[in-house]
């Protein structure tokens, strides 16, 4: 998804010439070869991200679209203070872009968790809020903002996912890429799509066909997600995110008391484990198997 995001970044940046991309001495095998065709739009600001920020909106007061890029925590929640003021407040076009959702980097251990950020960041004034599932909702999410520089947050995995489903725009609300019938529903966002799939996959084998929604855009919401889930009775929502504040918990914010949202989530406890994503993901119980055993067992359909 990282690489999908640098290459239409170039394409993009010919056409803009306003772009601009600050790292925080991270992303390297990756971002060079945006820093070899823009040497001019291009800044390393090493390992102070806060700092980063705070340049990446003063580049943006004097007209740029700046994209901070860093992993995980780095660019997010370090960075939290000078988001909120110097960015959001000033309602400037700067894109934090962060790499490594979820426990992509697990083996880097807790400190790399990228857990909380959707609940702390969709707090924020103007902040748009986008979180694709693969490379192609990646530079759905990336052309969007290209088109609308604002406050935003660009939440992507971080390599090797494979292409899910084939994007036809990017929409403020779900996008389904699974058909399916009854009142039950699957919601995902994020790169932990591909399980949802896998889940509906077993659950169709035995006469459990689920619709499976992706959701890239998290924030702002408007009616075109009450619209498109208000009709169902339950919708189980697969995120790599703590509980509190997530998916789930938007969902119920902007769907009131219909449907039941049952949130399927990362614990709120610290995963103190080292591991890849598909280990630290089975160790909290996201696997296709005991979702499937979760599912089937809260659904009447």
């Amino acid at each position: 998804m990282r690489t999908a995001f640098i290459k239409e970044l170039i394409v993009q940046a010919r056409l803009h010439p306003e772009v601009f991309l600050v790292v925080g001495d991270l992303g390297f095998s990756v971002v060079e070869p945006f820093a070899s065709e823009f040497p001019e739009r291009f800044l390393n600001a090493g390992v102070a991200e806060q700092n980063m920020t705070g340049v990446a909106a003063g580049l943006a007061s004097e007209g740029f679209h700046v994209f901070t890029y860093s992993i995980a925590n780095f660019p997010t929640l370090r960075c939290l203070e000078q988001i909120r003021n110097d960015i959001c407040y000033h309602q400037l076009p700067v894109t934090v872009v962060s790499v490594g959702a979820g426990v992509a980097y697990g083996n880097l251990g807790y400190s790399h968790h990228a857990v909380q950020d959707i609940a702390i960041l969709r707090t924020l004034p103007e902040l748009t809020l986008l979180s694709p599932a693969d490379p192609g909702e990646a530079r759905e999410s990336l052309q969007w903002l290209i088109q609308h520089p604002r406050p935003s947050y660009l939440r992507l995995g971080k390599a090797g996912e494979p292409d899910l489903h084939t994007v036809r725009g990017l929409s403020e609300g779900p996008l389904l890429v699974r058909p399916g019938t009854g009142n039950t529903a699957i919601v995902a966002s994020g790169s932990i799509l591909k399980l949802a799939l896998e889940t509906a996959r077993l659950l169709g084998e035995k006469g459990f066909e689920l619709p499976v929604f992706s959701l890239p855009w998290l924030h702002p919401c408007d009616a075109k997600l009450v619209a498109s889930l208000s009709r169902f009775e339950r919708i189980f929502v697969l995120e790599e995110h703590v509980q509190a504040g997530g998916v789930a918990s938007l969902l119920r914010e902007n769907l009131g008391g219909h449907p039941l949202i049952i949130s399927l989530a990362l614990p709120a406890s610290v995963l103190g484990m080292v591991g890849s994503q598909d280990y630290l993901r089975g160790a909290a119980g996201l696997t296709s198997a005991e979702l499937f055993t979760r599912i089937r067992g809260d659904s009447p359909n």
